[in-house]
């Protein structure tokens, strides 16, 4: 068996960097049992319920399964996180033509997007190309447009849409729903943070972390603006080759 030593004293620099991202890991760690105790323990409450008299089996087993598909859609988006963290998921291969993409998740979310009493559009150049495989593309529009559609609230508007400005390419996604404090914008793309006001929400809270892995893997920057009551813009920028 190889015997690989390790030096026996480490710098400042490496000691801070390790204690980091062992507090990182830990509390991700903590943050994702916090996540699934809590559809464990709705289902284990419905289960209960059911041997009370009068109990309704059906919307009990209703709910139950609710919690479960919840709690696999947690499972799965933790999963890809973690493959796009450890470089395992390949996100930039060749360009994608952006517009066709932000239409077909525009497409999708109507039938939601009319329950949340939300209005949502895709628009842009045609001729943009985004430095991302499709389906990468596909899960950062789809992830900005259900956070939206959350916690935008009833009334607001929604749009997608893509550019080149200053050389850059930006993919933007705009609401003029309820908006975030200022205090709260910089936390938006903390894994399982929500704020105050949409925890209430069955989010996974991972959506917005995951938009500003894949961004970041290919080359791009992620930025929020935005007020409380003035809606919220996030953009994804990309450098041009």
């Amino acid at each position: 068996m190889d015997v690989v030593r390790l030096p026996e004293a480490e710098s400042n620099d490496e000691r801070t960097y390790g204690s980091a991202f062992d507090e990182l890991r830990t509390g991700f760690t903590a943050a994702v049992s916090h996540e699934l105790r809590t559809p464990l323990a709705r289902i284990l409450a419905l289960l209960d319920s059911s041997d009370l008299p009068g109990a309704d089996v059906q919307a009990l087993i209703d709910a139950a399964r609710a919690e479960v598909e919840y709690a696999g859609a947690l499972i799965d988006e933790i999963l890809f996180l973690s493959e796009l963290e450890g470089g395992k998921e390949v996100v930039s291969f060749g360009m994608t033509n952006a517009l066709p993409v932000l239409e077909e998740v525009v497409t999708e979310h109507a039938d939601a997007a009319g329950r949340a009493g939300i209005a949502v559009m895709a628009s842009g150049d045609p001729t943009v190309d985004v430095p991302l495989r499709p389906r990468m593309l596909r899960i950062i529009a789809e992830n900005l447009t259900e956070n939206a559609l959350r916690y935008a609230g009833h009334g607001a508007s929604f749009t997608l849409s893509v550019s080149r400005e200053d050389g850059a390419i930006v993919l933007r996604a705009a609401d003029t729903g309820v908006g975030l404090t200022e205090a709260d914008i910089p936390r938006l793309f903390e894994r399982f943070w929500r704020a105050d006001a949409a925890r209430a929400s069955r989010g996974t809270g991972l959506g917005l972390a995951i938009v500003k892995h894949v961004v970041s893997a290919a080359g791009g920057t992620v930025e929020a603006r935005g007020g409380r009551g003035e809606g919220l813009e996030v953009r994804c920028v990309f450098p041009t080759a």
